[in-house]
């Protein structure tokens, strides 16, 4: 026979448990949704800030490579005094201006002044203003080393900008698996406490039966039991809460790198079936949008871009080297002179010039054939490596497609056992007050609810693991 000292002990443990288990269940917590989260991901992380950083690169590079065109004011002055007799005073000032088919302007102004200037020298004694012309005819008229690393320094900030997107994609994902893991432990939290709740007043209804002679002792210390099982299944859940807690804490920071901690007025949402029910569309059709859009893929397309920039400035170095200078000149800044009164027009072609000419062309292009040959090999191996990650970026597409669609359906079927949980043990409590049934029935029939609703609640974030698992795989999180 049961003591009275028994029965005391059930209402006192019954006592401390009650209020302990409706404060668990007391929430006035906002939602902190996973837009939310990303978007503070997005603003503070400190690694989508390093990625950030990679924008200030590309237009440092890109400001670097326009310099290649400014224009260049120069001014070179040369003078010698020997024995009180000055024996040459030359200057040259002007302004060169490099434009993008290869020609150069040039405006200068000479000097040259003394007893022993060389003959070819000899300027007028106003000095002498200069307008010319350089045009690179052969190597280097289709493209040349400042164009090249013009183009190469776009195609660069194209490429940063891929790496920054698959940087973030990646941080995205690892995130948001984090989020829906702290979602998940959320959720089976609250599954357990409704649990405890239902035990806690089963074991007061019995205990009320047993004092009144309607049920047996037994009886009220095998639901006790459960109560003890369920608080300790909810210690553990409140545990795995606190840790996902502090993991999702990791990818929250403020202003000046400072760590912040998630905090009780914030909470995840409810796990639930509402965006589960739709149909995926065809793999093919996240494969095509990979294709386009994986920031990995868009890295090679223009690492190989560039090789070719490359490839065509070795191939340019095949061609001779010709260059023509064509300089106006002038008696002081007077252009249009003409000592014997003709045409002034006419002298400025016909006799008011200096016009010079380069070439030069290597022998056996030892040299120029080997760096293009290099650059081809290194677009071959390039676009090896291209062909590898587009294999493996659909592979990856697949591989979350799948599991997707089978999370999906996973979530319908447990959906539908729940469900016949749920009647077996509506059913076994009928069968208990008819007396066809034992109180331990029942707590096995709830068992069988209770893991069905984690085993649902876990498939349920599985979902959106795989949901957003796809989203990475086609490079779209970011």
């Amino acid at each position: 026979m049961w003591s009275s000292k028994y029965l005391c002990l059930v209402f006192i443990f019954s006592s401390f448990l009650w209020p302990a288990a409706q404060a668990q269940g007391s929430d006035t917590a906002r939602v902190f949704t996973q837009e939310e989260f990303l978007e503070w991901v997005a603003s503070y992380h400190p690694v989508a800030r390093q990625a950030g950083l990679l924008d200030n690169q590309a237009r440092a590079n890109m400001r670097m490579a326009r310099g290649l065109f400014d224009p260049k004011l120069y001014s070179d002055w040369e003078q010698k005094s020997f024995g009180n007799d000055e024996y040459f005073t030359f200057g040259n000032s002007g302004l060169k201006i490099p434009t993008w088919y290869g020609l150069e302007l040039k405006a200068a102004f000479q000097t040259a002044t003394g007893i022993n200037v060389d003959p070819e020298h000899k300027l007028p004694a106003a000095g002498q203003a200069i307008l010319g012309l350089k045009a690179t005819l052969g190597q280097g008229l289709i493209i040349d080393e400042r164009r090249a690393a013009l183009q190469q320094a776009r195609l660069f900030a194209q490429s940063n900008e891929a790496t920054r997107q698959n940087i973030l994609n990646n941080l995205f994902l690892d995130a948001a698996k984090v989020y829906w893991n702290w979602a998940l432990t959320y959720n089976q939290r609250l599954a357990i406490q409704q649990a405890l709740d239902l035990a806690l007043v089963r074991q007061r209804g019995l205990v009320e039966s047993f004092m009144q002679g309607d049920k047996p002792a037994i009886d009220t210390l095998e639901a006790f039991i459960l109560v003890q099982t369920r608080l300790s299944e909810l210690y553990d859940a409140d545990v795995d809460y606190l840790n996902a807690s502090l993991a999702l804490s990791n990818f929250l920071w403020w202003e000046n790198n400072t760590p912040l901690e998630i905090t009780d007025n914030l909470r995840p949402p409810l796990l639930d079936n509402s965006d589960t029910a739709m149909p995926l569309p065809p793999a093919e059709t996240f494969v095509e949008l990979a294709m386009q859009r994986h920031p990995l893929i868009k890295f090679y397309q223009i690492k190989v871009s560039m090789l070719d920039v490359e490839r065509r400035l070795a191939a340019e170095q095949l061609k001779p080297r010709l260059d023509v200078e064509y300089n106006f000149l002038g008696n002081g800044t007077n252009f249009l002179y003409s000592p014997a009164g003709d045409n002034g027009l006419a002298n400025l072609f016909l006799q008011n010039y200096k016009w010079g000419l380069q070439f030069s062309l290597p022998i056996f292009l030892r040299k120029e054939r080997g760096k293009l040959e290099l650059t081809r090999l290194k677009i071959l191996d390039t676009s090896l490596e291209l062909q590898q990650k587009r294999l493996e970026v659909e592979n990856k597409v697949r591989s979350y497609y799948n599991a997707l669609d089978n999370a999906r359906r996973q979530v319908s079927l447990l959906n539908d056992m729940v469900s016949n949980f749920s009647r077996m043990l509506e059913a076994e409590i009928v069968r208990f007050d008819l007396g066809d049934s034992s109180i331990f029935l029942i707590n096995a029939r709830e068992q069988k609810l209770i893991e069905g609703r984690l085993k649902l609640l876990k498939m349920q974030a599985e979902y959106r693991k795989q949901r957003i698992g796809l989203d990475w795989a086609t490079g779209q999180v970011f």
